[in-house]
């Protein structure tokens, strides 16, 4: 398999710029909705002066994507320790089927290996 620069392989690589590209343009999009949400809160309230409710939105927008990063740091952090607990399992069957797999072709050496002795036998 090639690998790229920074030793992934050339196929992740594009996936790693996928992933990030897709986490720029989310961010993008949820800091577009917070403001359009921020204006109409704003539209709202006409006595604010411009300056208020420039400053009133610009909190909003803040403490909007504040609580979104909460958010998706609260989804990350299980899943990455979901992730981790399925690999380790996932590498123990592994290893266990390995184990049976070698137990297995050992005996049906030995099975082999016995049965040309007892035929070896037979034959004299």
């Amino acid at each position: 398999m090639r690998r790229g620069r920074r030793g992934t392989p050339a196929g992740e690589r594009g996936s790693v710029l996928a992933d990030e590209t897709e986490g720029y343009l989310l961010a993008h999009a949820h800091r577009e909705q917070a403001r359009h949400e921020a204006e109409e809160l704003c539209a709202r309230m006409p006595w604010l002066t411009t300056a208020q409710a420039e400053e009133l939105a610009a909190h909003y927008v803040h403490q909007r994507l504040d609580v979104t990063r909460q958010l998706m740091l609260g989804t990350v952090r299980p899943a990455a320790e979901l992730r981790q607990e399925y690999e380790s399992r996932y590498t123990e069957l592994r290893r266990a089927l390995l184990r049976r797999h070698a137990a297995a072709a050992c005996a049906a050496l030995a099975c082999a290996a016995g049965v040309g002795a007892v035929a070896g036998v037979l034959i004299r």
